[in-house]
């Protein structure tokens, strides 16, 4: 079956056939075979975070980023006697809002503006003023407008006062290159559909061995508990606590084996910036504005202005997917703006071929 559409989000993207093709074999969980894979899944993953063995685990779990996000912020905070700091810049960071609002769980929001990248300045003057703080969380690439914060100022700020650190790297892992090492968090989210090029299905955790054993009983859910799925994969490795997604974890099996190939993270992140230059540049000599700072623009994707106020984004929309390209909707609340991704299984070519897609569509509605 032929592919209907290039995906221009910022995941579920598009995949290589060979990705796609990994989905055709049937696994039992309890095959030895199968929990084969899942255990060299969770090395591989500490080694494309470039995250010590010895320092930290990978744990695997059902369901899209926001189930991890929300499975470590349950986990990682204790019931009572802890704060949590959010950083804010867009909606990903409110969600985690939301979730520590389900959870009961006393929080100190930092709001930035969606189109600002978090200020490491603005949240020291913030832990100042709030030393009972005990944990930290903020989005590292929030694709609200496809902002990357700055995470390397961050945590030296949390590690100097003994606070646990949350990212949630959903958006960038695998596609921009991260040392978690040298960053020391605590806890680092991501997901198989993102940079490393898999399909939706599962989230993962990369955690501090010594920050994740002193969890135990502090999940609000029972199928979010972080500590007993890392248990249970730790005493049986490879088996997950409740069913898994077995074609999803062997299609993301082989898009990690298609990353090394590429040449690994950095290789990919330069395409990845090729293709968000190329995109970038393009657009506006076309005419559309964007609505970050290039300064602060990472490579995920890239969000535009309505070019004016007869713009009709569902009229848009509808004339490129029918071209062979899906973009998103904005997501900035005060911006009429549309998103446009630039990763996934998309070269600079493919960039150049949309841009004549608008640049016809902007002929044929002057």
């Amino acid at each position: 079956m032929k592919q209907p559409y290039l995906l221009l989000t910022p995941g579920p993207l598009s995949t290589t056939p060979t990705v796609k093709e990994a989905m055709q074999i049937d696994y039992c969980t309890w095959d030895d075979d199968y929990r084969n894979i899942t255990e060299t899944i969770r090395q591989q993953i500490l080694t494309l975070a470039q995250a010590n063995p010895q320092t930290y685990t990978t744990v695997l779990l059902q369901g899209s980023g926001s189930y991890g996000v929300e499975a470590t912020i349950g986990t990682a905070v204790p019931r009572s006697g802890a704060v949590l700091m959010i950083a804010i810049n867009g909606a990903y960071g409110h969600r985690m809002s939301d979730i520590a609002e389900y959870y009961g769980i006393q929080h100190v929001d930092v709001v930035f503006d969606e189109s600002e990248a978090v200020d490491p300045l603005q949240i020291e003057a913030v832990l100042t003023a709030h030393p009972e703080v005990t944990h930290f969380a903020t989005v590292h690439s929030e694709t609200t407008t496809g902002i990357l914060n700055p995470i390397e100022q961050l945590m030296p700020l949390m590690k100097a006062r003994g606070i646990v650190t949350i990212i949630d790297a959903m958006s960038s892992l695998g596609g921009v290159p991260i040392d978690v090492d040298q960053l020391d968090c605590d806890y680092l989210v991501s997901s198989a559909n993102k940079c490393v090029q898999g399909v939706p299905g599962f989230a993962f955790i990369i955690a501090k061995q010594t920050t994740l054993s002193q969890t135990a009983n502090n999940a609000r859910s029972l199928c979010l508990d972080l500590y007993d799925q890392w248990q249970a994969m730790s005493k049986q490795p490879g088996k997950w606590r409740f069913t898994s997604p077995t074609h999803v974890v062997h299609a993301f099996a082989q898009a990690l084996n298609e990353l090394e190939t590429e040449g690994g993270v950095t290789p990919r992140y330069r395409r990845y910036q090729a293709n968000q230059t190329c995109l970038s540049n393009g657009m506006q000599a076309l005419g559309f504005e964007l609505v970050i700072d290039s300064a602060v623009q990472g490579p995920i994707i890239t969000s535009f202005k309505y070019p004016n106020e007869q713009f009709d984004f569902n009229d848009f929309y509808q004339f490129i997917k029918e071209r062979g390209f899906v973009i998103y909707p904005g997501k900035v609340s005060d911006i009429p703006s549309f998103r446009i991704g630039t990763i996934g299984d998309v070269t600079t070519s493919d960039i150049q071929r949309l841009l004549a897609v608008i640049s016809d569509y902007q002929k044929l509605n002057r």
